[in-house]
C-alpha cells in the first residue's frame, strides 16, 4: 500500500512507495480465499484442518518477535487452513429446509403459507398473466387429507387468464391483487422440485434458488388463492418492504412509465419493469452495471452525502458516520442483496480509515471488506458478482491510482497554492516548470480578463483536462483488466465499453443524487421536486441514447467462447503482473499497461480451437426442456445446429433460450461460429431461441423448407438476412455433401403449400450419413409425413431423433420397420404437463430394439457415429 516514507516538505505532496508488508488484510484475504478454494477441491476431515490451523497459529505467535518473516508466513497459512475449514464447515451446515420437497411430485396440495417477498407481474405462456412471489409454508394438506407443518420458502406462480390491457400497462387488475410481505394466505397448488438445463456450462437455477432459500416451485390459479387474516414474518422485513414499495410508487408518480422503469432498476433495484431487450443493449454497450445497483451506487452515494456534509461544514467524525448509516440504509430498502451490501462494506471501511490517516491504504481496506465477507459467506468467492467487484477494485486501487499518483494527481499540485512561490520550488522540477508555464499562460489571458480570474480560467480548464483523463484512464483499464472475467462469466468482448461509460458514468453521478433528491422532495411536495426530476430525466435521455448508439453498432455484438486454460492464466498473469509493475519506473509500468491490453485483444479476437473429434460424427441432442435443438459435428469439423430450443405457445418468457441455454454450451465447447443452422418448423418451441443464436454465432447459411406466415419465422429470416446469412431453401430430394457427411432431405415436397400458420407436419426431415452410420431427425412430423417417408424413401439410420416429443402421434411402426433404429433420442422436458414421452411410443421402440435416450432424464446426450457403430455418451451433471 502506498505509505508516507518521508516528512513532506511544508505545503508540498508527500511521496509514497509500496511495501507489502504495509497491507497485512490484503494478503491475509488471498490467503484465506486460496484455503477455501483448497477445501472444496482438497477435500480432509474437520479435524485435520483444525489441528494444522491450531498448530500454525501457535507457531507464528512463537516466531513473531524471533523472526518476523517467518511469522508472518506462518500467520498466513493459519489464515489459509482457516478458509479451507471454514467452507468444509459451511458445507456440512443446514442452510435450507428442505421439507417441503417430498411433496413436490405435481399432486396437488392445499397449503397455507405467508408471502416473503412482494409479488412481481410479467406475461407468462399463452398470454396468460402470472404473479410471482416467495412465500413460507405453514401447513401442508394433501389428497388424501394428511396435514403436516412445514416451515419451507416456495416461489410460487399465480396464473391468472389472459387480460390484454392489464399485460399491456404492466399494472394488476382489481380483481388479481397483489401479494405483500407478510400476508397470509391459503392455496390449492401443484409443486415440483427446481430443474436445471443439464447441459455444460448451464447455469445452475437450482443452486441460485437455493442461495435464495427456496426449495420448492409451484404453480396455482388464481382462483384457489384465498386471503387470510393475520401476520407472518419479521415486522422489520415488513417495514422495509412498504418503504420499498412507497419508494417504487414515489418514483411512478415523479415520471413516465419509461424513465420510471429505469429509475426503479438503476436507483432501487426493483427491476419488474426493465424489458430483455433494453437489458441487452446495456449489456452489449459494456455499461449493465449502471443499469442494475451495484457498487457504483453506493459509491456515489457516499461521496455526494460526503462531499455535501463537509460543505456544510460539518466535521471528519459525524459526516462520516451520518454517510455510513444511509449507506446502510440504502442496502436495506433495496433488494438487490450481496453487492450492495459488499459495497456498504467496503465504503465505510474506507471511510473509517480516512479517520485513522489511512484514506490511501485502499488495498489493506479491500482485502479488509473482502475478508469480512467471505468469513460471512465463504461461497461467495465463486460468484461472478464478488471476484468482479473484488478485480474492479484492485485495478483501480493497484493500477489506476499508482499511475495516476505519478502524472495527473502530481500535476494537480501545480495549481494549488498559485501565488506561493516557495510552494512552486518544493515541487518536483518537471512540475515545478508546468507550473511555470501555466502561470505564463494566465499572465497573458490576465490581459483580457484580469489577474484573478485569469488564474482561475487557468487552473479550471487544466483541472477538467486532468480530470477527463483520469476518467478515460481508468475506464480504459478498468476495460481490459475485466477482459478475462467478462469472456469467462458472459462471453462478451465489450468492445465499445469505453466511450459507453465515459458518456454513462458522469451522467450516472449526475443522475443518482438528483433521482435521490427528487423522490426525497416528492414526500414533501412535487413541485419542490420537478429541478431533480428535471435534471434526473435529462440524464436518463443521455444515457439511453448513448446505450441505444452504441448497442446498435455491430462491433459491441462481440461474443467470445469459453477461453482456453492456457489463455486464461496468460490473461491472470497479465493482470497481476500489471498490478506490480504499476508502482515501478514508467517503462515497467507501461509493459504492465500493454500486457493487459494485448491479453484483452486475444480474449476478444483469438478464437480457442472448438473441443470435438475428428473424423466421427457427433449429433448431441442439447437439454431444452420441452422444446428441440440438435447440434452436429461433420468428420471434417463443420458445425450445423438444427432448431433453439423456444417457450411453449404464444406468451413471452423471462428465458431467451438461445441466449440463456443454447449459447452456453456451444461457448463451453470452444464453438464461436456455426457453419450452417437448420430450423425444422415454426413453432416457437424449436425456433424461439434462433434469433439469438444467429446473433452470437453469425452462421454461413440458413436451411428451412416451408415458411407459412408466421411474425416468429419472419423475424428469423429478417435476422438472417440483416447478418448476411444465406437463406437456402430446403425440399425433399435435395441431397448435398456436408462437412464429409451426405445430407438428405426427405420432406417437405417442392409443390407442397404451406398453410396459414406454422404446423408440425411443416417439419424439414433430414438424413445425415457418414459412412455406414447416419441419423434421422424428425422435428416434429406426425404420422402422415412419417408414413410418406417410409414408403417413398425406405430411410435406414443407426440414431432415430424422435418426431414430436415422443407424442403419440408419431413414430409409427412403419417408420421404425424402416428405419430400424439402434439408438433414438427424445427431447422432452422433465415433468411436462404434456405426459411426454407417452409410454406406447416408449413401448414401440423397445420392441423395434432401440435403446432409447431421453433429455428429460438424462439431460445432454452425444452420439458419436464412426462410420460403422454409434456410441452414446450422457453428460455427467447434476
Amino acid at each position: 500500500m502506498p505509505v508516507l516514507t518521508a516528512p513532506p516538505s511544508p505545503g508540498g505532496p508527500p511521496t509514497f512507495h509500496f511495501k507489502a508488508s504495509r497491507q497485512p488484510m490484503l494478503w491475509a484475504a488471498l490467503a484465506h480465499a486460496l484455503g477455501i478454494v483448497a477445501g472444496v477441491y482438497l477435500w480432509r476431515p474437520v479435524l485435520w484442518w483444525l489441528v494444522a490451523g491450531v498448530a500454525f497459529v501457535g507457531s507464528a505467535a512463537y516466531f513473531a518477535r524471533r523472526r518476523s518473516g517467518l511469522g508472518w508466513t506462518l500467520a498466513l497459512g493459519a489464515f489459509f487452513l482457516a478458509g479451507a475449514l471454514h467452507i468444509q464447515l459451511w458445507g456440512s451446515a443446514v442452510r435450507l429446509d428442505t421439507g417441503i420437497q417430498p411433496y413436490a411430485d405435481r399432486e396437488e396440495l392445499q397449503i397455507t403459507a405467508h408471502v416473503t417477498r412482494d409479488g412481481r407481474w410479467q406475461t407468462g405462456n399463452f398470454n396468460e398473466v402470472k404473479q410471482t412471489v416467495d412465500i413460507e409454508s405453514d401447513k401442508v394438506e394433501t389428497a388424501t387429507g394428511q396435514i403436516e407443518e412445514i416451515h419451507s420458502r416456495i416461489r410460487l406462480s399465480i396464473y391468472s387468464p389472459p387480460l390484454e390491457d392489464q399485460a399491456a400497462s404492466h399494472q394488476p387488475n382489481s380483481a388479481i391483487p397483489v401479494l405483500h410481505y407478510g400476508e397470509r394466505i391459503q392455496f390449492a397448488a401443484k409443486l415440483r422440485l427446481p430443474h436445471n438445463f443439464r447441459n455444460p456450462g448451464a447455469f445452475d437455477y437450482r443452486e441460485y434458488l437455493a442461495d435464495n432459500g427456496i426449495a420448492a416451485l409451484g404453480s396455482a390459479k388464481i382462483e384457489n388463492v384465498a386471503r387470510l387474516p393475520g401476520f407472518g414474518g419479521s415486522r422489520i422485513e415488513a417495514w422495509r418492504s412498504r418503504v420499498h414499495r412507497s419508494v417504487i410508487a414515489k418514483v411512478h408518480q415523479l415520471w413516465q412509465p419509461r424513465e420510471a422503469a429505469l429509475i426503479d432498476a438503476m436507483v432501487i433495484g426493483e427491476e419488474a419493469f426493465i424489458d430483455r431487450d433494453t437489458r441487452v443493449d446495456f449489456q452489449r454497450s459494456g455499461a449493465y452495471h449502471v443499469l442494475v445497483v451495484s457498487g457504483m451506487n453506493v459509491s456515489i452515494l457516499a461521496f455526494v452525502t460526503f462531499w455535501t456534509l463537509r460543505r456544510f461544514r460539518l466535521g471528519e467524525i459525524p459526516s462520516t458516520l451520518i454517510t455510513v448509516f444511509l449507506c446502510v440504509a440504502y442496502a436495506f430498502v433495496t433488494e438487490v442483496g450481496a453487492p450492495v451490501w459488499r459495497a456498504m462494506l467496503m465504503c465505510a471501511i474506507y471511510l473509517g480509515t480516512r479517520l485513522l490517516y489511512r484514506d490511501r491504504a485502499m488495498l489493506n481496506a479491500l482485502g479488509a471488506a473482502a475478508l469480512g465477507l467471505l468469513v460471512f459467506d465463504p461461497r461467495q468467492l465463486f460468484t461472478a458478482s464478488f471476484q468482479m467487484t473484488l478485480v474492479c477494485v484492485l485495478i483501480v486501487a493497484a493500477i489506476g491510482i499508482p499511475i495516476l499518483q505519478r502524472t495527473s494527481q502530481l500535476y494537480k499540485h501545480a495549481l494549488l497554492n498559485w501565488d506561493s512561490v516557495a510552494y512552486g520550488a518544493s515541487l518536483p522540477p518537471r512540475v515545478t516548470q508546468f507550473r511555470v508555464d501555466l502561470q505564463f499562460i494566465a499572465s497573458r489571458v490576465a490581459l483580457f480578463v484580469g489577474k484573478k480570474w485569469a488564474g482561475r480560467l487557468v487552473r479550471g480548464a487544466v483541472g477538467l483536462c486532468l480530470a477527463a483523463w483520469e476518467l478515460l484512464f481508468i475506464s480504459a483499464v478498468m476495460q481490459v483488466g475485466l477482459a478475462l472475467p467478462m469472456a469467462y462469466y458472459f462471453h462478451r468482448a465489450t468492445t465499445v465499453g469505453l466511450p459507453s461509460n465515459l458518456i454513462v458514468v458522469p451522467l450516472t453521478q449526475l443522475m443518482m443524487p438528483a433521482a435521490a433528491s427528487a423522490v426525497a422532495l416528492g414526500y414533501i411536495s412535487p413541485w419542490l421536486a420537478k429541478i431533480p426530476v428535471f435534471l434526473t430525466t435529462l440524464a436518463l435521455d443521455g444515457i439511453t441514447g448513448t446505450i441505444h448508439g452504441l448497442s446498435g453498432l455491430r462491433a459491441a455484438d462481440l461474443r467470445v467462447a469459453l477461453p482456453s486454460v492456457t489463455m486464461i492464466a496468460l490473461a491472470a498473469l497479465a493482470l497481476v503482473m500489471a498490478m506490480s509493475l504499476a508502482r515501478k519506473r514508467a517503462a515497467f509500468a507501461t509493459i504492465g499497461l500493454t500486457g493487459i491490453l494485448v491479453s484483452s485483444l486475444a480474449l476478444a479476437f483469438l478464437s480457442p480451437s472448438p473441443r470435438i473429434r475428428p473424423d466421427i460424427l457427433e449429433v448431441t441432442s442439447i437439454d431444452v426442456a420441452e422444446g428441440d435443438s440438435t447440434l452436429l459435428i461433420t468428420p471434417d469439423g463443420k458445425s450445423l445446429l438444427i432448431d433453439a430450443g423456444g417457450p411453449i405457445g404464444p406468451g413471452g418468457s423471462q428465458l431467451d433460450f438461445g441466449e440463456d441455454v443454447v449459447s452456453p454450451y456451444l461457448w463451453t465447447r470452444g464453438i464461436s461460429r456455426l457453419d450452417a443452422v437448420a430450423i425444422t418448423h415454426g413453432h416457437s418451441d424449436h425456433i424461439g431461441g434462433m434469433t439469438a443464436v444467429l446473433k452470437n454465432f453469425k452462421p454461413k447459411e440458413l436451411w428451412v423448407g416451408l415458411l407459412p406466415p408466421s411474425t416468429a419465422l419472419e423475424k428469423v429470416i429478417a435476422t438472417a438476412q440483416s447478418l448476411g446469412v444465406k437463406v437456402v431453401r430446403h425440399w425433399e430430394g435435395d441431397e448435398f455433401a456436408f462437412g464429409g457427411t451426405t445430407v438428405s432431405v426427405l420432406f417437405p415436397t417442392r409443390d407442397m403449400e404451406a398453410g396459414s400458420r406454422p404446423t408440425n407436419n411443416d417439419s424439414m426431415v433430414l438424413r445425415v450419413g457418414f459412412g455406414n452410420s447416419a441419423v434421422l431427425l424428425e422435428g416434429d412430423a406426425e404420422k402422415q409425413v412419417e408414413r410418406r417417408i417410409a414408403a417413398l424413401h425406405h430411410p435406414t439410420a443407426n440414431l432415430l431423433k424422435v418426431g414430436h416429443h415422443g407424442s403419440a402421434n408419431a413414430t409409427t411402426p412403419e417408420l421404425l420397420s424402416s428405419v430400424n433404429p439402434e439408438f433414438a433420442i427424445i427431447s422432452v422436458g422433465s415433468g411436462n404437463s404434456f405426459g411426454l414421452p407417452r409410454t406406447e411410443i416408449l413401448g414401440r421402440l423397445a420392441g423395434a430394439g432401440a435403446r432409447v435416450y431421453r433429455t428429460d432424464v438424462d439431460g445432454l446426450v452425444t452420439f458419436y457415429l464412426d462410420g460403422h457403430s454409434v456410441t452414446p455418451s450422457v453428460a455427467a451433471l447434476q
